[in-house]
């Protein structure tokens, strides 16, 4: 049958949706004094505010219900329990196990994972203390002093961000040890990063499930060239090398010791691998203790969202919101605005998150939808984002849901500049609801004593017309615990959203089809290959390339 076929559930939100029509959330603000109370939550000192979204408490309640009717506490429990919910590919989805605080037995066919989840993560922690400690020494015997993590996707976005938020600045460090990130095969990513880097101090952390990853490759046997030009080949450079893999054979023929060869498990998806040794940068720059951390902080998330009731389940209320948006109001965007510069790089984790699990159109039970997935995701941190895209989301032809992301207590305190940030989220999320009309842009011109003709010429361009959506997740701090309840809460959105979509969120067919063109045109745009099986404009495009290619 239609995964998504009609259903008394789905009706109800449309005829809802018809009764809503018209109505601005001023004017719903206006008609119930209750309104953020019934449409926020606190949890664990986090608040989130979806008020200011085009929907009300009995949408919140439709949408529970719908949520029931297509069985989401079910999905829940089977993802928990290790049942095989990537349907395409018949696996678990276990991220949730790396990040498990007590060692309670889980299985997947018939084995019990958690111990060798534990042994990889003492190994994780034993390689991460050597090199912040000097212990671990290149071919020249001096110490590894310089760590770059090799990876795409999943291997790269996720530990990126969290380096990026839990590092600190570089001066309050005393490990000594630097960690870059290349995931570009672009030449200039990898030669960028070992600009003035000296070959007997730098580690590769090459991170790839299949170890066949074209791009991670590519890089990985660029840096051993460099390695080589410089200290000489042979296996010595292992020394220089860690990888992070389900190919062990394929790691240990590149060149890889067997005691640097950390497994990867079939049954993690790559954009939800930062928690297995795919974080190992994470260790090696922050520390083991943030990373154990921030996986306590995941965890947390992990259990409220698993045990509580959906009415008070913060991931699942904040995922039924993106639902509404996404098929019931028909927005096909939605806009991330972190207000924290450390967060800088966290649109682009969800949109790698997000799009690759939820962009589909095929149900879960092969069958075309017939209604919109997930929405286009994009963004950029506040403030800087308020002197470029907010003019468009103002006063654009669009109306996007915003969500703005502030934690109010900063990291590094500066004078009063939190509070200046933390100001400017909330003013924003005001502005984008109530606007600025006609009437008010004119009177306020009137005050100023502007003549009335430059009045009628100025007003019009001034007016903002304010009812447009958004949410508010306000969080405590950004330390390891809170960045891990943030990105487990994104996960588990992530699914929820899939769920009501009646998708898969845990395959990735998508990117495989450019993977598999890649090849020919490789051969094509190197070698000079007949692209004969290309059409005409990529024939083309292959001609001009080589001309360009042959004047070098």
């Amino acid at each position: 049958m239609n995964e998504i076929a009609p259903s008394p559930g789905w009706q109800a939100l449309i005829d809802h949706r018809r009764a809503l029509a018209g109505r601005s959330l001023t004017a719903l603000f206006a008609a119930n004094p209750q309104r953020f109370a019934q449409l926020s939550l606190a949890w664990d000192d986090w608040l989130a505010d979806w008020s200011k979204q085009r929907l009300t408490a009995e949408t919140m309640a439709l949408l529970v219900a719908y949520a029931r009717e297509r069985n989401l506490p079910a999905w829940i429990a089977a993802m928990f329990a290790g049942e095989k919910i990537n349907l395409s590919e018949q696996r678990p989805a276990l991220h949730t196990a790396l990040r498990q605080q007590g060692d309670a037995p889980l299985a997947v066919d018939g084995a019990d994972v958690i111990p060798a989840i534990r042994t990889v993560q003492a190994r994780m922690r034993m390689l991460a203390t050597q090199l912040r400690g000097g212990a671990r020494l290149g071919a020249t015997g001096r110490p590894i002093r310089y760590a770059i993590n090799l990876g795409i996707g999943g291997s790269h976005l996720g530990p990126r961000l969290v380096c990026d938020v839990l590092a600190g600045p570089r001066a309050g460090r005393g490990d000594g040890i630097d960690v870059a990130f290349v995931s570009n095969v672009d030449p200039e990513h990898l030669s960028r990063a070992l600009a003035g880097a000296d070959p007997a101090t730098t580690l590769f952390v090459v991170v790839s499930k299949s170890f066949t990853t074209q791009e991670t490759l590519k890089n990985a046997t660029s840096a051993r060239e460099w390695l080589a030009a410089q200290l000489g080949g042979g296996p010595a450079l292992g020394a220089h090398f860690i990888a992070v893999t389900a190919n062990a054979a394929a790691a240990r023929a590149f060149g890889v010791a067997g005691t640097d060869v950390l497994p990867m498990w079939d049954w993690v998806g790559g954009r939800f691998s930062l928690w297995s040794a795919a974080g190992l940068a994470i260790a090696i720059r922050c520390g083991w203790e943030s990373f154990a951390e921030l996986s306590a902080g995941a965890a947390a998330m992990d259990a409220h969202f698993r045990d509580t009731p959906l009415p008070r389940n913060l991931p699942a209320l904040l995922a039924l919101v993106d639902f509404w948006n996404a098929q019931a109001s028909g927005m096909g965007q939605r806009v991330v605005v972190p207000y924290a510069h450390a967060l800088s790089r966290l649109p682009a984790y969800l949109q790698q998150l997000v799009l690759e699990s939820n962009g589909k159109s095929v149900m879960r039970d092969g069958a075309p939808s017939s209604r919109p997935t997930a929405p286009a995701l994009w963004g950029e941190p506040g403030t800087d984002s308020q002197h470029a895209l907010f003019q468009w989301l103002h006063q654009g032809m669009h109306a996007v849901p915003v969500e703005f992301i502030v934690p109010v207590r900063a990291a590094h305190p500066l004078s009063d500049q939190q509070a200046l940030l933390v100001a400017n989220a909330l003013a924003q999320a005001q502005a984008l609801m109530t606007g600025r009309p006609l009437a008010a842009v004119r009177a306020q011109l009137a005050a100023k004593g502007v003549a009335p003709d430059a009045i009628d010429r100025d007003a019009p361009h001034r007016v903002c017309p304010g009812d447009r959506p958004s949410t508010m997740l306000l969080l405590p701090e950004l330390n390891a615990r809170r960045l891990g309840q943030l990105l487990a809460l994104y996960e588990h959105r992530t699914f929820v959203e899939g769920a009501l979509y009646g998708i898969n969120s845990f395959d990735q067919w998508g990117v495989e089809l450019g993977k598999a063109l890649a090849e020919p045109l490789i051969a094509a745009v190197r070698d000079g290959v007949d692209s004969a099986g290309a059409d005409a404009s990529t024939r083309s495009l292959v001609a001009h390339v080589r001309t360009l290619s042959r004047r070098v």
